[in-house]
């Protein structure tokens, strides 16, 4: 959907066979996954995927649309991740609960566990796009040129000085910015605070993740995924 060619660190399925095999590909597995519900009667599972489905293209959208008009706050930014990732985690958490035979009051706890931690995930997925060099397999400056404001450019825009705030506005509408423009985006963000900010609010809502698990009984399935958590922030791709 964002025309990256990378992810983490190998050709994406579009980069290797373009986008109307990709979308295809997308569709069928969707397809299976929705028929597999259907054959063994999980409608609740049906209905968690449907409504994570409906809620990515919701995110997915209005990202594209505030792309076009440069005008994302904080409030905006989190309204998309909430969608567009969060909530495919928080499905992926809830479903795995549901199959369980778990009640709906230790379902909803999964779910919002998986929310926390799709938001934590994502502002690290952010966060890679500001280092100059980085192992993600992420082409660093993507988010930037494909004009999407994410959280340390946010934080920058709104608590930086007013020459930082300039120079920022300047390069993020300029559509054919040159490398040495990204560059010192980059610097400025950092200088200001932004990427510090970012992580802050990413731990925030990793301790959140861990609040949530701390309600779950001791075992080798909560070890694993505190482990999870841990890693969602620490990955270095």
């Amino acid at each position: 959907v964002d025309d990256s060619y990378l992810r983490r660190g190998v050709f994406s399925i579009n980069a290797l066979w373009k986008n109307k095999i990709a979308v295809l590909v997308g569709d069928y597995l969707l397809s299976k996954g929705l028929l597999l519900s259907l054959e063994n009667k999980e409608y609740n599972l049906l209905q968690i995927v449907s409504r994570a489905v409906k809620e990515m293209s919701e995110g997915e959208l209005l990202q594209i649309e505030k792309a076009r008009k440069l005008d994302i706050d904080e409030k905006v930014y989190f309204d998309i991740i909430q969608k567009k990732t969060a909530s495919l985690i928080a499905s992926c958490c809830s479903c795995g609960a549901a199959s369980a035979g778990c009640d709906d009051r230790e379902i909803e706890k999964m779910r919002l566990l998986g929310e926390n931690i799709g938001i934590a995930f994502q502002i690290k997925d952010d966060l890679f796009d500001y280092e100059k060099s980085n192992q993600s397999g992420k082409p660093v400056g993507l988010d930037i040129k494909e004009r999407k404001l994410t959280l340390p450019i946010i934080y920058s825009l709104k608590y930086g000085d007013s020459s930082e705030k300039r120079e920022l506005r300047k390069i993020i509408k300029n559509k054919k910015a040159t490398n040495k423009q990204l560059s010192n985006l980059l610097e400025i963000v950092n200088e200001s605070g932004g990427i510090e900010m970012a992580k802050a609010k990413m731990n925030e809502f990793q301790n959140n993740a861990f609040e949530i698990l701390s309600q779950f009984e001791e075992n080798v399935y909560q070890k694993s995924l505190f482990n999870l958590v841990r890693f969602t922030t620490e990955r270095v791709k």
